[in-house]
């Protein structure tokens, strides 16, 4: 599996807090950049749980996203 800078930037800081959820928010000014659309992080999810396993990032309901159980 081959995943982008920015794929491999946001499971590198899923990893890192594993049990924190994070905003989209969180992401964008962490992973990504911060002039980006929210949607841009739901992308970029999607990316991953692709490349991945989809279960590897978890979506916490009106909170963000977490690391899952890869």
């Amino acid at each position: 599996m081959i995943l982008s800078d920015r794929e491999c930037a946001l499971l590198r800081l899923l990893a890192t807090h594993p049990r924190r959820t994070f905003s989209r928010r969180d992401i964008l000014a962490e992973v990504l950049d911060a002039q980006d659309a929210p949607g841009t992080v739901d992308t970029y999810v999607h990316y991953l749980r692709r490349k991945a396993e989809p279960a590897i990032v978890q979506t916490v309901r009106g909170r963000g996203y977490r690391l899952g159980q890869p």
